[in-house]
């Protein structure tokens, strides 16, 4: 069956960090097709201001027009929220009949999983879980499988040159006004700008 990744996430801004690692998930994973999920307001950053959902599809469109295997998903921004991985992924499912669904995760997140929402259901309605290595954050699974039975068996470890850029310190070097041009492709950086984007903290 054709392997179908997920790559779900706010992506304030989407930066060259995100597409090394979906290029090696691609690679790695042997994936037919990414889909970047945009995630209007995750349940789990409650509080949390993001730039407009509209300035971060028109950023996430751009990083992704010139690769044709990567695809933007509005399976969360066409329904209201909470948005729960769970229903993404049954949602997608259902959209992508005859395709083996491989969530795309950190080792910290997989080592957070047992706290998601319904995590047994959401691990039984995946075919895999793609999880990126975090040197010095290495998921116990052992322990894991003590306590959601099931995930070892599922989990397929890639590795991806360790890039040191977060969004976060993106958005805080534009408030500051310290450089960022170089974190970004030159389009979204353009974008940034001609939007005046993170100007205040």
């Amino acid at each position: 069956m054709p392997a179908l990744g997920v790559f779900g996430g706010t992506f304030d801004p989407p930066h060259l960090g995100h597409l090394i690692l979906a290029d090696e998930a691609l690679h790695a994973l042997g994936l037919t097709r990414l889909l970047w999920v945009l995630t209007p307001d995750p349940p789990h950053k409650p509080g949390r201001r993001f730039a407009p959902l509209e300035d971060r599809r028109a950023m996430l469109e751009l990083v992704l027009a010139d690769e044709p295997a990567f695809e933007l998903s509005t399976v969360e921004i066409d329904r209201p929220g909470p948005h729960y991985a769970l229903d993404t992924v049954r949602l997608l499912a259902a959209q992508n009949p005859g395709c083996d669904l491989i969530y795309l995760m950190g080792e910290d997140s997989l080592r957070d999983l047992p706290t998601w929402c319904r995590p047994a259901d959401f691990l039984a309605a995946v075919h895999a879980l793609g999880v990126m290595r975090r040197p010095g954050l290495p998921a116990d699974l052992a322990a894991l499988e003590a306590v959601l039975p099931g995930v070892a068996a599922k989990v397929r470890l890639f590795d991806a040159p360790l890039i040191e850029i977060a969004s976060s310190d993106i958005r805080r070097r534009i408030a500051e006004g310290r450089p960022f041009r170089r974190f970004l492709t030159p389009q979204v950086y353009a974008y940034i700008q001609r939007r005046r984007l993170y100007r205040s903290a």
